[in-house]
């Protein structure tokens, strides 16, 4: 059937009211009208969302690529951190040239804004204030692609990953719920919500959980979060929620290393050197009396040789089961608060204000190496292995599995928000056209601090032991601040973003929709330098702002009840640069250097069939982040011929860009089967001074993911059985750096199975999930100069029980 505008209207308007006042989604049914409801399901599969356009849009007439993943899928993969859900979305992904801090993701290779019910949920800044986000709360995932600035004020360019969060019921529910696993892990938690009164609810959630990890990468967590829900009229709906979370995450920046061999330096091939193809650095400093680059003897240069494998430069090195995570590093000790108030006054039958006011805190310590480099062979500035980037000689005696360079750094970090959005919702009809006027106003202060300390081993003038041989590390004892740590980061940073926009949903005919919006932004921030070791001097506050507008344009035609095509454009804008330094530099047109700012192309179809229990779309999407900088070639400031200060000393028209193809599909073939895939395919690159790079670093160009469920009749307690099965696939992703002489490093894609069974009775299930069914060794993270292998096989046993 092809719905009407009147019954669209009408429907959603009610289901939305029942929806952000807790309702569960059976709640609301009609004889006359399909069942729509804003983050429900029909027959399983997700048919409406309120993320997109924050309108009443069927998501079969809504023109912008979104992608809903619900709880009853997320339960069966036992998935309970935002990493764990990626395989469900198209088009998100790990981000390239990771640090192992947090939820570092990227939607079509560029960053990613993270929101909980459309309010602020912390960011990837740097890597410094990014916590791992926990599903304990959580739902359904909704992830908008693209940039949707006048929806959700300042973000990032890739979309939007918003986390819908339980509510309040005032019908009484109660859950405990459990699990042990692998590596000592294991957890216990309780979902517990009833009514106090006819127009009061709460609900209280809460999770302690504990793992050692594969590898030793320690995970614990004590989450609480309590909600309370007042509906004093049929007019009025308050909603109070506030979140703590207190985690431990260990912190892996290294993983399996590259060993830095340089092959362009060496005339053999991988797998076929011998000492002979190593040589020594010709060059003679006559002034300093020593050869430029580090001399092996013959024996040496054979042993060198020797340790070199045919993926050495080219592969991760793999450490087993070990690692490089030192006793020295610290887990990421994060601490955070979140405090929100909703209210949504419904002023008549076709208009509603809905106000949120959001306070957040988080704060975050931890000690991780940042470097430990196996030099190996590299001609590097016409010097063969010119010292420190050279193998380890120490009386003589070469380490041929040395890592130096070693940094650590510890790191304190404190982010404060306030945040206001305020959204007036009005539908309307005129003749033969209806639609919905939306007006938003949003304002957003963030306050950041940072402190950050270093220390060194020798090759950093530091007392740090260098690593020996990283198949076996020799790792320094006592404490970080046993060696002498430098203060080399220390600032406030404020941010402060406010905006208003308008949008106009127009149902032009019983198949074609628009939309259209636009916003204006403005994003001031503030810089103060507070004092280092290299520089104790306390700086002046440094000051910079822009403005602008914001766009997004939107057409759906729905050609049949089961297709539509869409179109959608849109523009959008965030800070340049949320953690970079100011500059007092006005003459070098840096000063007030212009946002950051994103574009999108989205060109799409969606379908259904089966009687609406298949759901699938298809997009091509161009997304670009532009407003980048880069200095100006034609800029010298140095006294000599080529002295040119006439010119602008930075451009600001580098970009990050994005073009593909998503898949997502999801399946119910019948009460028995279903299934949920999906499919990326990618070309992410950078363009610098007019040049575009290959493949952006660490980004898979290929990616894609399947989960089958299979449910019969047990005949135990009148349960049923639960059979699952997913493949997750990943394309080859790059970790080359040329300034490390690693021009083409790469790790292997990969594909994973992992499988569950569940047995589910009426007040208790319990599930067995087992992941990476055939051990294979692979990597999860593309990090800087290596991998992080995932999860060798292992099971995880898990039970529900409900009162």
């Amino acid at each position: 059937m092809q719905y009407s505008r009147s019954s669209v209207l009408s429907a959603s308007c009610v289901a939305v009211k029942l929806a952000l006042l807790g309702a569960s989604t059976t709640a609301f049914a009609s004889e006359d009208t399909e069942k729509i409801s804003v983050y429900g399901k029909h027959n399983k599969i997700i048919l409406q969302s309120g993320t997109a356009t924050k309108s009443n849009m069927d998501l079969m007439q809504t023109p912008a690529a979104v992608v809903v993943v619900d709880k009853e899928l997320l339960d069966s993969q036992s998935a309970a951190t935002l990493q764990e859900a990626l395989r469900n979305v198209s088009g998100l992904s790990q981000a390239g040239n990771n640090y192992g801090i947090g939820d570092s993701l990227m939607v079509r290779g560029l960053g990613v804004n993270y929101t909980y019910d459309g309010m602020y949920g912390g960011a990837d800044l740097g890597n410094s204030f990014n916590p791992t986000r926990s599903l304990t709360n959580i739902e359904s995932i909704e992830v908008l692609k693209g940039p949707a600035t006048g929806l959700y004020g300042i973000g990032a360019a890739g979309g939007v990953v918003n986390l819908v969060e339980k509510k309040p019921q005032f019908e009484q529910a109660l859950s405990i719920n459990g699990k042990v696993g692998a590596w000592n892990t294991y957890g216990l938690g309780v979902d517990f919500t009833d009514a106090i009164t006819d127009k009061l609810a709460y609900r209280v959630v809460a999770n302690h959980e504990r793992s050692d990890g594969y590898r030793d990468l320690e995970s614990n967590r004590d989450e609480i979060y309590a909600s309370l829900r007042f509906d004093p009229s049929s007019e009025h709906s308050f909603l109070l929620s506030a979140a703590y979370i207190d985690d431990s995450q260990q912190v892996d920046s290294i993983g399996d290393p590259v060993r830095i061999i340089n092959w362009d330096s060496i005339t053999g091939q991988p797998g076929l050197v011998t000492a002979d193809r190593l040589p020594n650095d010709p060059q003679y400093d006559a002034e300093k009396g020593k050869w430029l680059g580090v001399q092996l003897n013959d024996e040496q240069r054979a042993q060198l040789a020797e340790s070199i494998r045919i993926g050495d430069g080219l592969k991760p090195f793999n450490l087993g089961d070990g690692n490089l995570i030192s006793p020295l590093s610290r887990p990421n000790e994060g601490e955070e608060l979140r405090i929100k108030l909703r209210h949504d006054w419904y002023l008549n039958r076709n208009s509603k204000l809905t106000q949120q006011v959001l306070w957040r805190s988080y704060d975050s310590d931890f000690v991780r190496q940042t470097g430990a480099y196996n030099y190996v062979y590299w001609e590097r500035n016409g010097v063969i292995n010119a010292n420190p980037r050279a193998p380890l000689v120490i009386d003589d005696v070469l380490y041929p599995y040395a890592a130096r360079r070693q940094e650590y750094r510890r790191q304190v970090a404190s982010e404060k928000t306030w945040q206001y959005f305020a959204d007036l919702q009005l539908t309307w009809d005129m003749a033969s056209l209806s639609g919905e006027h939306l007006v938003s106003v949003n304002y957003e202060n963030r306050d950041m601090r940072l402190k950050s300390w270093s220390a060194y081993d020798a090759d950093g003038k530091g007392s740090i032991p260098y690593i020996l041989d990283i198949r076996s590390p020799n790792w320094p004892t006592g404490e970080f601040e046993d060696y002498d740590p430098s203060l080399r980061s220390n600032y406030d940073k404020t941010l402060t973003a406010y905006g208003i926009s308008a949008q106009e949903v127009v149902y032009i005919t019983d198949a074609l929709t628009a939309r259209a919006g636009l916003a204006y932004t403005s994003v001031e921030q503030k810089y103060q330098h507070l004092g280092t070791d290299r520089s104790p001097e306390e700086s002046e506050e440094l000051d910079t702002d822009d403005a602008g507008m914001t766009y997004n344009i939107g057409l759906n035609y729905q050609v049949t009840s089961q297709l539509s095509a869409f179109v959608n454009m849109a523009k959008g804008r965030t800070a340049y640069s949320v953690l970079g330094s100011l500059e007092n530099e006005a003459d070098a047109n840096r000063k007030n250097r212009p946002d950051s700012e994103s574009e999108t192309l989205d060109i799409g179809v969606r379908f259904t069939a089966f009687d609406e229990d298949l759901l699938g779309s298809l997009v091509w999407f161009e997304t670009k982040r532009t407003n980048l900088m880069y200095n100006n070639p034609e800029y010298n400031e140095q006294p000599g011929d080529d002295y040119n200060v006439s010119v602008p000393r930075y451009f600001f028209d580098d970009e990050d860009e994005s073009k593909g193809v998503e898949l997502d599909l999801n399946l119910a073939l019948n009460d028995q089967i279903s299934v949920n895939m999906n499919a990326t395919y990618q070309d992410a690159v950078e363009i610098r001074s007019n040049e575009r790079s290959g493949q952006m670093k660490g980004v898979p160009k290929k990616f894609a993911s399947t989960w089958v469920k299979y449910t019969q009749p047990a005949n135990w307690f009148g349960g049923t059985l639960e059979y699952s099965l997913g493949i997750n696939y990943e394309s080859e992703r790059t970790i080359n750096s040329v300034s490390f002489g690693l021009p083409t490093a790469t790790i292997d894609g990969y594909t994973r199975w992992d499988a569950a069974i569940k047995f589910d009775a009426e007040q208790f299930d319990i599930q067995l999930n087992l992941e990476n069914l055939t051990d294979e060794r692979y990597y999860s993270k593309a990090l800087f100069l290596g991998g992080t292998p995932g999860n060798e096989r292992n099971a995880k046993l898990s039970f529900n029980y409900r009162f």
